[in-house]
């Protein structure tokens, strides 16, 4: 891309909010799949206990409303969609009111609790990612009807896809359960994760995608229930689950490289969180957080979805935590996240 036009789009994300949208969408729409960290709603209209539809989730979400977000506001997809010009929040794909013009500019088909290993929405009786797809078919036929064959294949190959997923696998099958550790190592489980991932991408590109934006795994190591749960002394991010993040993030980085050249037509991003999440931890300061191990709501320590509720405190500054709750960023952490994401966006297109 143009260094000019880099440097213009960056002034538009580098303000007081860093949340002013461009008149010009650099994407028709975005398509979401993935996760609770992608999830804008789609678990309220499904039988699974991975719900956020309640007090305190949504505190500083417009009006204070429980939307489905696992956060105290709003998520990475969001913020993309604002920063892209494409519209202020990304709605999801199950919520029956969807407007025409929402078909239109794009919804997430992201679920709490899912992940690319089939077992792992079975637990939860979330959306799995196979199932995601299935909806983005039946999505691309809504739009077929609503605004012509044609016109919805230019939307879909110009949409901004990002996926985000893999983190449920690793603790839902391996780490905190042996559902898969009487099959494979660590290293034989990412692959595995990987193989599918890597299948999911190809049939959204069959099915007429061209832009991608693929999340790398967050520094799991310092997710606050995984210290809770693995009694870290002094509440310290674990390095040797932090370290065989990474091996799965080179991976996936390599991947990603691959694939660019077989698809042709396609570009594919590679979004990293590790570093910008590393960076909040290791200088909690420069983005003004005082809480980097311990989640905002409750103790902090354990509390997420249903255990995060109405009855549970909450501390008076969620801006000042990185994590919403024991598992979640907090809103400002993820416009961080967001920004960096969009700037290599930008750079790769």
């Amino acid at each position: 891309m143009n260094p000019i036009l880099i440097f213009l789009s960056l002034i538009l994300v580098s303000g007081k909010t860093g949340d002013a949208w461009s008149a010009h969408p650099r994407y028709p729409a975005i398509l979401i799949f993935g996760d609770s960290g992608v999830d804008t709603g789609n678990n309220n209209f499904i039988p699974t206990i991975a719900k956020s539809n309640h007090y305190p989730y949504g505190r500083n979400f417009p009006n204070g409303t429980a939307t489905g977000r696992f956060s105290n506001g709003l998520l990475v997809p969001d913020f993309l969609a604002s920063y892209s010009g494409i519209k202020e929040v990304v709605p999801p794909y199950l919520d029956p009111t969807l407007s025409e013009n929402e078909l239109r500019t794009g919804v997430s088909f992201g679920s709490a609790g899912s992940g690319f290993d089939e077992l792992t929405a079975r637990s939860s009786r979330a959306l799995s990612m196979s199932v995601q797809v299935q909806l983005f078919k039946n999505y691309k036929e809504d739009l077929v009807n609503a605004v012509g064959k044609e016109e919805a294949n230019k939307i879909v190959s110009g949409a901004l896809v990002m996926i985000s997923a893999g983190a449920n696998d690793i603790f839902f099958n391996f780490y905190n359960a042996p559902a898969r550790r009487s099959q494979f190592n660590i290293t034989g489980y990412h692959d595995f994760l990987l193989q599918k991932q890597e299948s999911f991408i190809k049939e959204l590109y069959d099915h007429g995608c061209r832009v991608f934006g693929v999340t790398d795994m967050a520094p799991l190591g310092c997710v606050p229930i995984q210290i809770t749960v693995k009694n870290s002394k002094g509440r310290r991010c674990l390095e040797d689950m932090n370290a065989e993040t990474q091996m799965y993030n080179s991976k996936l980085k390599n991947m990603i490289q691959t694939l660019q050249t077989t698809l042709l037509g396609s570009s594919i991003t590679y979004a990293g969180t590790y570093i910008p999440m590393m960076d909040m931890i290791n200088n909690q300061q420069k983005y003004g957080f005082v809480e980097t191990n311990k989640g905002c709501c409750g103790t902090g320590f354990t509390e997420n979805g249903p255990s995060c509720n109405a009855s549970t405190p909450v501390c008076s500054n969620p801006s000042e935590y990185m994590f919403w709750d024991a598992v979640h960023p907090s809103e400002t952490a993820y416009r961080s996240i967001a920004k960096t994401m969009f700037r290599q966006l930008l750079e790769s297109n």
